[in-house]
């Protein structure tokens, strides 16, 4: 199936295959998109079936899926807290950007490299630049994975929980707050997407290290921005702050994944 997938025009296949999967999301007793959610989880969709195939495709599957289910883990004691995410979890398009604009732009840069548009000399200014932008991509999933299941874990079950900046106890739910349970669920789900992106062949088992040295440092960098920055300016959203998030990783594994080529010549 998936031979005869990829001998078909990549983007008409997105547009067909977002059309069924994102229908059957429409209709699911859960609802996982808003209406105007699932629009934009259908242009994103495109765009990676487009650039990277069934490969990236279900990178980005993966974590949607998994990440829906942990933002509903314990949803009823965080709605009762007053912790839980808007909408019992259901993602509007600025969540779907939020967590998946960094991606959608490694993947069209991949997707324009590909295409013979740039100059040949950008191999020689940038070496591997397809594999770099691929790490990118994962990256930035798997850094939005660890912080999606820090933050939802560290709510639900964290025990004891601290602000970042200064160690002191805060409680659940406060912006820049750290938690042992929360830390672990993290490192565990940038793992987890990192090895499934092993799995599909976008990077390769260094690139996995990298995914997760660059998710546990964009984490906790987020976490020290929720901690000083987000409470005093009214412009600095949750979802900007997702992107910030996503960059950092990406941007993080990128640089690791270049001074290790360069370290072994």
């Amino acid at each position: 199936m998936l031979p005869l997938l990829d001998s078909a025009n990549p983007w008409l296949v997105g547009v067909g295959l977002n059309a069924v999967l994102l229908g059957l999301v429409a209709i699911a007793p859960k609802k996982l998109l808003t209406p105007a959610g699932i629009f934009h989880a259908g242009i994103l969709g495109v765009i990676v079936w487009g650039t990277l195939g069934w490969q990236g495709y279900l990178v980005v599957g993966f974590y949607f899926l998994v990440g829906s289910g942990v933002t509903r883990i314990g949803m009823a004691q965080k709605e009762a807290q007053g912790i839980a995410e808007k909408r019992s979890g259901a993602r509007g398009p600025e969540n779907v950007w939020g967590s998946a604009l960094t991606a959608a732009l490694c993947a069209l840069g991949v997707g324009v490299i590909n295409s013979g548009w740039l100059i040949s000399d950008t191999q020689s200014l940038v070496p591997n630049p397809v594999s770099l932008l691929l790490l990118g991509y994962v990256a930035s999933f798997s850094t939005k994975l660890s912080d999606t299941s820090a933050s939802e874990v560290g709510k639900a079950y964290g025990k004891r929980t601290f602000l970042i900046t200064t160690l002191q106890p805060v409680p659940r739910g406060t912006e820049g707050a750290v938690s042992l349970e929360g830390t672990l669920a993290g490192v565990v789900a940038s793992i987890a997407i990192a090895l499934v992106g092993w799995g599909v062949g976008l990077i390769d088992l260094l690139g996995v290290v990298w995914c997760i040295f660059a998710a546990f440092i964009a984490t906790n960098l987020e976490s020290v921005i929720g901690a000083t920055l987000q409470s005093k300016y009214t412009w600095l959203t949750n979802e900007l702050v997702n992107i910030l998030n996503t960059l950092m990783g990406a941007i993080a594994a990128i640089i690791f994944a270049w001074l290790w080529k360069i370290a072994i010549g």
